[in-house]
């Protein structure tokens, strides 16, 4: 097995664009699924480039670093509309994944089950792509093609997760169905982003759901019917299984199909009844 640890970014950079290497960051997905047999593959480890890591708040974004751990997400002085995807960074593994497992290392990996993608996606967040032939940044909707499946190339790295600023105090939440509470692979997650238009009007909805197709889904159908509606309406009562149209759950050893399908209405309705007891 070929191992590379470069001391900086442009190395990383011009390590990745010779060959084709497993990229590895805080090793807590990679490691599991290859117990019992040798690493062949020729592994880059960027773990420590420390300038991926941490969150910058710029005048229009927050810049959170590819190898930003979950434990920092965690414990970040985040306004709130990042509540749900701190809720989620708690929820991922237990503690000591938490302490390794690294942002771009969940979206790289792309799991359906990944936790830390529907909170994501209902900030908006964009991914930052950089080779030695410059960045680009991409929709994370758009950067997740399939399952376990990116639009990154060979050449690139992801350097960067993008969140737009907009209105920081409003409400976010996540909510997630496991078998237990720590070291669980999801059955359904949920997040939630409400943006008020004033005078207890709901402007926006941003509602995602994991777990229940290739990729995680916006409910985009749910969002465009919430707009307009008051905060003090009984929110809870308007999602129905159509709402759901778009979502492709399977039958597997933790869920059925339909009960993820039933989990999920559930869980949007708790995320919009906490809305409502918020206001």
């Amino acid at each position: 097995m070929q191992y590379l640890a470069p001391a900086d970014l442009e190395g990383a950079l011009t390590a990745v664009a010779e060959g084709n290497w497993t990229i590895l960051a805080g090793g807590t997905d990679f490691y599991p699924v290859r117990v019992g047999r040798p690493l062949t593959e020729p592994v880059i480890d960027i773990s420590g480039l420390d300038e991926l890591r941490g969150i910058i708040v710029t005048e229009d974004s927050y810049r959170i670093g590819a190898l930003t751990r979950w434990a920092d997400i965690r414990e970040a002085d985040l306004p709130q509309v990042f509540d749900g995807l701190r809720l989620a960074a708690a929820q991922i593994g237990g503690i000591q994944v938490q302490n390794a497992g690294t942002i771009a290392g969940n979206l790289c990996n792309a799991s359906p089950a990944a936790d830390g993608i529907p909170p994501l996606l209902t900030l908006d967040a964009s991914v930052e792509l950089t080779s030695q032939a410059g960045r680009r940044l991409i929709p994370l909707q758009a950067f997740l093609t399939g399952y376990r499946r990116t639009d990154r190339r060979p050449d690139e790295l992801v350097t960067a997760v993008i969140v737009p600023r907009g209105v920081d105090e409003e409400f976010s939440d996540f909510q997630k169905l496991g078998s237990r509470s720590y070291l669980v692979i999801s059955i359904v997650m949920v997040a939630t982003v409400v943006e008020s238009a004033g005078d207890g009007i709901i402007g926006e909805a941003r509602i995602a759901v994991g777990a229940c197709s290739p990729v995680a889904q916006r409910l985009t159908r749910l969002e465009s019917d919430l707009r307009g509606l008051k905060s003090s309406d009984r929110l809870e009562d308007l999602p129905t299984r159509d709402h759901l149209t778009g979502l492709a759950p399977i039958d597997d050893v933790r869920a059925t199909a339909s009960y993820r399908l039933d989990a999920t209405l559930a869980l949007v309705r708790r995320s919009l009844r906490r809305f409502s007891e918020t206001k």
